[in-house]
Parts: C-alpha cells; sequence; structure tokens
C-alpha cells in the first residue's frame, strides 16, 4: 500500500505488517526481529476493500501514516479459552531511529533478577514496567515511531487501568486488553456456547473520531451512533447542605452489572468523560447496547451507579437528567488519612536507590515508577514499623505509599503491621464507629 508518502508491505497469508517506509528509509521495522514474535499467522488473507483510494485500511495521501485495525470473534460452538492479552505492536528498527538509545554498557550481571529489569554503570535501572500509564491517558507515546489511540472504549479495564506503553528493546505497544497490574479479574474467559465478538481500532486524531471510512460493519459510523450528557451532583450532608456539583467526576457508560463492575469487565466497550465544574459531562459515539452509568468523585469515597439501565440505538441522544451520588456515611468525618482519588500520588514515595536510579522520573509527578522503592520501606523501618499517628503525623511524609513486606538482611521477608493512633474527647461506648478503608489490591498481576 502507498500514498505517494508512507509505504506498507503487509504479508500474505501471515497478515503481518513486514515494512514501513518513509522519508528514504527503506524500513523502519526491526528486520531481524524472528518470525514467531511477529503477531499471529492465519490461514487466509482477507481483504475487506480493494480500489485506489482504499486496500483494507484506507490510506489517504494527506496522512504520514497508517491505520489498523482487529476483529476478534469467538463462535457459539467453540471450545473455551482465557486470552490474557491483546495489543498492536509496533518493534522499531534501531540502525534506522536516531531516537532510540544505543544498547551499551548492560551485562549479565547486572540483571536485576528479571527478565525485564538491568541496571548499567552510568545509566541507572531501565525496567519496562517503568513505561506505563492509565487507559484515560494513553493517547500518543512513542520516541520516532508513534502509536496515537484517541478512543479508549475497546480498552479493559476502564479509564483508571493502566497498560504498558513498551516492552524490553525498541517495541511500541498499543495494548488492547490486558492483566497487567490487575491480575486474574482482567483474564478475558469466554465460556463453552458464549458467542462474542469485538472490533479494537488504532485511530490517528480524536477529532475526527469515529473514522468513516473502515468497510466492516463491526465498527459503526458517527450518525449509527448514540449520545448521553445530564449533571452529576453529591449529596453529602457532612459537606453541604445542599447538594453540591461533582466538579472532575469521572462518569462513564459500561455494560450494567453492579456497583464498580466496570473494573473487571474486559469484553465489551466502555466510554468515559470527566465531568466539567458543574458535574456535566457529554458522552457520545457510543455503541448501540444496554448501558449503566457509573461514576466517581475525586475527593469523596464510594461509587457510583445510576440503577435504570441505558438503551442507546442509533443516532438517539438521551438526557439523563440530575444525577445524585451520596459517598457512603453514617456520621462526621472524625480523621482522614489521604484523598479519595483513586491514586497514592499524595503519600510518601521515597527516592529510590542511588544504584537503581532512573533519571526519567527524578522530580516527576511519576516517581512511583522508580525501580526497587518497595525495598526502601525495610530502610526507613528496619526494625519497627509503620506508626501514623492522627493530629501529629503527616501523610505526605509519614504514611509509605504502599503496604509491603520488609525484605531482612538474610534476604527473607517478614509481614508488616501498622498501627493508626488517635485520641477521642467524648466516646460514645454504646455508637458505633466505622473505619472506611479504599483500597488497591491484585494477585498475579
Amino acid at each position: 500500500m502507498d500514498n505517494g508518502i508512507v509505504q506498507v508491505t503487509i504479508s500474505s497469508p501471515d497478515r503481518i505488517v513486514t515494512g514501513i517506509q518513509y522519508n528514504g528509509v527503506d524500513n523502519l521495522l526491526e528486520v531481524e526481529d524472528e518470525e514467531v514474535n511477529r503477531g499471529f499467522k492465519g490461514a487466509s488473507f482477507k481483504v475487506v476493500v480493494q480500489n485506489e483510494d482504499q486496500v483494507e485500511v484506507h490510506i489517504a495521501s494527506k496522512f504520514m501514516g497508517f491505520y489498523s485495525y482487529a476483529i476478534f470473534e469467538h463462535l457459539e460452538e467453540w471450545p473455551p479459552f482465557n486470552l490474557p492479552q491483546i495489543s498492536l505492536r509496533g518493534r522499531s528498527r534501531q540502525q534506522a531511529n536516531s531516537c532510540l538509545c544505543q544498547m551499551t554498557g548492560y551485562r549479565t550481571e547486572d540483571n536485576l533478577g528479571s527478565r525485564t529489569a538491568c541496571r548499567s554503570s552510568g545509566a541507572g535501572v531501565d525496567d519496562k514496567y517503568q513505561y506505563s500509564s492509565e487507559n484515560k491517558d494513553l493517547k500518543v507515546h512513542g520516541v520516532g515511531f508513534w502509536q496515537i489511540t484517541p478512543s479508549g472504549e475497546f480498552r479493559s479495564g476502564g479509564p483508571v487501568k493502566q497498560n504498558l506503553t513498551s516492552h524490553v528493546g525498541p517495541y511500541c505497544l498499543a495494548m488492547f486488553l490486558s492483566a497487567h497490574y490487575a491480575g486474574e479479574d482482567l483474564v478475558l474467559k469466554l465460556n463453552p456456547g458464549e458467542p462474542w465478538k469485538k472490533g479494537l481500532q488504532m485511530q490517528r486524531e480524536t477529532k475526527n473520531w469515529p473514522y468513516s471510512f473502515p468497510a466492516s460493519d463491526d465498527f459503526p459510523k458517527s450518525d449509527q451512533q448514540g449520545k448521553v450528557c445530564g449533571r452529576l451532583k453529591v449529596q453529602d450532608r457532612y459537606v453541604s447542605y445542599e447538594s453540591i456539583p461533582a466538579n472532575g467526576a469521572y462518569i462513564g457508560l459500561a455494560p450494567t452489572g453492579d456497583v464498580g463492575s466496570w473494573l473487571r469487565e474486559c469484553k465489551c466497550y466502555q466510554f468515559w468523560t470527566k465531568a466539567d465544574k458543574d458535574g456535566n459531562p457529554i458522552i457520545d459515539n457510543i455503541r448501540s447496547g444496554a448501558y449503566n452509568v457509573y461514576a466517581w468523585v475525586p475527593g469523596f469515597i464510594g461509587d457510583y451507579r445510576y440503577d435504570l439501565e441505558i438503551n442507546i440505538t442509533e443516532g438517539c441522544s438521551i438526557d439523563v437528567g440530575d444525577l445524585i451520588s451520596e459517598p457512603p456515611r453514617d456520621g462526621p468525618t472524625l480523621c482522614e488519612i489521604g484523598i479519595p482519588d483513586r491514586s497514592a500520588a499524595e503519600f510518601c514515595i521515597p527516592d529510590p536507590d542511588p544504584n537503581y536510579i532512573n533519571k526519567l522520573y527524578v522530580n516527576h509527578p511519576d516517581r512511583y515508577r522508580q525501580y526497587g522503592l518497595w525495598e526502601r520501606y525495610g530502610d526507613l523501618y528496619p526494625d519497627e514499623d509503620l506508626v501514623f499517628t492522627i493530629g501529629v503525623s503527616q501523610y505526605i511524609k509519614d504514611w509509605f505509599f504502599t503496604q509491603v513486606n520488609r525484605k531482612k538482611k538474610d534476604g527473607t521477608y517478614q509481614a508488616t503491621t501498622w498501627q493508626i493512633k488517635f485520641t477521642l474527647q467524648d466516646v460514645d461506648r454504646t455508637g458505633t464507629y466505622k473505619l472506611l478503608l479504599a483500597l488497591a489490591t491484585a494477585h498475579l498481576a
């Protein structure tokens, strides 16, 4: 495929992009990558559309790139299987890309005990898991070789699920489905007799989403999708006698389910937006189907779900009116550690061991990605565990951002127990006091 700017070569019948020519470079992709690392192979190669303007994926003459999409399907008569990961990846050719660093200074003995992390003299630590981002922020990434994804509706786990953006070596990843940072709950499990189909897209510009040129029926056009608007308010009598606008709330449509079920959703689509200062969301380009409205408001504990089912049809525009979120509460707040915003950024994030530092994250908002921070707990608390005293301690410097085991000098690990100490002047011994915890945990993530 050639539009005069970019030339893309796809093998048949393997359906692998084997060459990308641009700006005089004969191939931007790594030519020495093993064939088994280049994706799925199939017995057939289907051209959806073939004419002078469009071959499988439209190549317009003004774009310095190409578009790609994938359709995954599980027929009802097929056996069950698990699908833990789907991604679109490009491996840039190192010799042809001046933006990439050279692999120098790394030795076998510098490996840090995993296949993904290593240390070099003068360069610090490099680990693929340091290059991740939340779904809501994964719009464009790369170095010289770029991937652009203006819609995350097909990604699993919702807007705050994290995904990798790169791999070991000069790989650029577009993750569609993964269990990274979440574990078993986000492994796609297809049961016997369960039909399933999902289209996954990589597009170029958010303002042009959704594109009209894909010929497949699995990608509905803009006029075939729906729109939802409304207003979300927070009703918390211990904060305000009147309901207050849900400023900055994350509001989305996801398949019908329990409160918070969108976090574990990986088979269908989700559509999210961030409300303005008045709590007004506008969500458009929604595929036809049945959904619930879900939300959470930074600064307030709890998840919100609108109990009524929203049925999206082609071209519909639905105003759900005023929605009221009531955070769980039985009385006034006596004390609070941190900010309920689905982040640990406000807590104590220690400086890394100088031997493990990654200069990319020095004085960076994502400094928690520095390698080996979990072992710093043992350095800060070598003998006794963390004790937080309400009214004296400050969570920004006294509450470690993650609760981990303590690594002992003999290499073993010791369980840790933290304490919260507080004083109440007036105690109702017949009353009930509740402790609310916001936990982020995962197993085999």
